[in-house]
């Protein structure tokens, strides 16, 4: 399986709220371009949802169980298969993160330096599931950032 996930979250593991991300990070929208660049994402309803339209350069699937005009929908079992052949990105959210987990080979992972009160979706737990931290950068924030961050590259 070719599965990495990128996801960003607060210091207690959230990465929602309301159905939008609790932070506007620029370095961290510029990160996440750098790494789903030509690449396929593969997002939940709601994480496409979130989005101002199709991200340029990038192949869109969205798991769901109704059909939409307005971007690529397959089934889970169809994206395992995709997997086979092809690397894809796994975007969010919270729930579409923890059905991915166990086939998810590589996980980029910022750490936002805030807590937020009342997040509602929230990253899955890498603990006992075998991956490795092979790179860290603790980046301060930028002046279109809110807080500072840290960019994580784990893998197992």
């Amino acid at each position: 399986m070719m599965f990495t996930m990128i996801f960003a979250c607060d210091l207690n593991g959230a990465i929602g709220k309301d159905g939008d991300l609790p932070w506007r990070q620029s370095s961290d929208l510029q990160h996440f371009k750098r790494i789903t660049m030509s690449k396929t994402m593969v997002m939940g309803r709601k994480t496409w949802d979130s989005l101002p339209g199709k991200l340029p350069g990038r192949r869109h699937i969205v798991l769901s169980r109704t059909p939409r005009d307005d971007v690529e929908v397959l089934s889970f079992e169809e994206v395992l298969e995709l997997g086979e052949s092809e690397e894809l990105m796994i975007i969010g959210g919270g729930e579409i993160y923890q059905l991915f987990l166990e086939h998810t080979k590589e996980i980029h992972k910022t750490i936002i330096d805030t807590e937020v009160e009342d997040a509602d979706s929230f990253a899955p737990s890498m603990e006992g599931e075998g991956f490795h931290m092979i790179g860290e950068r603790f980046v301060d924030a930028g002046p279109r950032d809110e807080h500072n961050m840290i960019f994580q590259h784990w893998i197992r």
